[in-house]
């Protein structure tokens, strides 16, 4: 069954309250999770979690739910599967290193130290501004997604599909994909480090569950589990768009090496 990677970072300003409400209250957020994990971090200026939750399709619906309440507890919300691998590990090193885990029936307990961090940062003194004659310079305001800002990723889809995470590059691969009822000869038609398009009669539903099986010209093979996040209903250049889910390493490796050869292969 698959697994997605979610997470929230709170601040200074956030309600230390409400932020714990927010994890208690996973369960009932997240309905159809057969079980999830969580992962407490704090930091001097600031809290957060992530949260590993396994369930059957992706709960577009119950994330989205999930998102709003932690922008009005004043957090930050992050699906981290839509993150290029570089990103999503980037901030589990710098934000989520360190971490308490705790089971998914320790919701309670995770959410009382969130709680006691947050309200120990509020109660902090304001930092005193150093003196300065000079003006301060002006700065475009980050885009913000609730009560924190926001560092989108370069490349993004419209409001209606997923996160688009990097260069796409055309290519006609054989690949198979599984569902729970249907078994597909297929080719993909263009990749990225994020997912890519199959043209196909075999339409899942959007928010699906499938399992890949990319070969690539060098022989290796991509193997793992990928949501439809796009479904085209035409007759002749209808398909779908698969958003690769697999944390792996090796998984990634083999992607980032065929891809880097992709690049190359435009420059020789």
């Amino acid at each position: 069954m698959p697994v997605f990677g979610l997470a929230a970072v709170w601040r200074g300003g956030a309600s230390p309250a409400k932020a714990a409400s927010v994890v208690e209250g996973l369960g009932a957020l997240l309905p159809s999770a057969q079980s999830m994990q969580l992962l407490v971090a704090f930091r001097d200026e600031e809290g957060a979690l992530e949260v590993k939750v396994e369930v059957p399709g992706y709960p577009r619906a119950a994330v989205e739910r999930l998102g709003e309440e932690v922008r009005k507890s004043g957090g930050t919300f992050v699906e981290l599967w839509r993150l290029p691998k570089s990103e999503r590990d980037a901030l589990r090193s710098k934000t989520l290193a360190g971490g308490t885990p705790f089971t998914g029936d320790e919701r309670a307990q995770a959410a009382q130290e969130l709680q006691q961090h947050l309200e120990a940062l509020a109660a902090r003194p304001p930092p005193s501004a150093p003196l300065s004659t000079a003006p301060a310079p002006e700065v475009a305001p980050a885009p913000t997604r609730g009560g924190e800002s926001y560092r989108a990723p370069e490349e993004e889809a419209p409001e209606d599909g997923p996160q688009r995470r990097g260069r796409r590059f055309a290519v006609k691969l054989e690949l198979e994909f599984r569902t729970e009822l249907d078994f597909v000869r297929e080719h993909a038609l263009n990749i990225s480090n994020g997912g890519l398009f199959v043209r196909t009669a075999h339409r899942p539903p959007q928010d699906s569950v499938v399992t890949v099986d990319v070969k690539l010209p060098n022989g290796q093979r991509l193997q793992g589990e990928a949501l439809v996040v796009h479904v085209v209903d035409a007759p002749y250049t209808g398909g779908v768009g698969l958003a690769f889910l697999s944390d792996d390493a090796t998984f990634s490796r083999t992607l980032d090496d065929y891809l880097a050869s992709l690049v190359g292969g435009e420059k020789a």
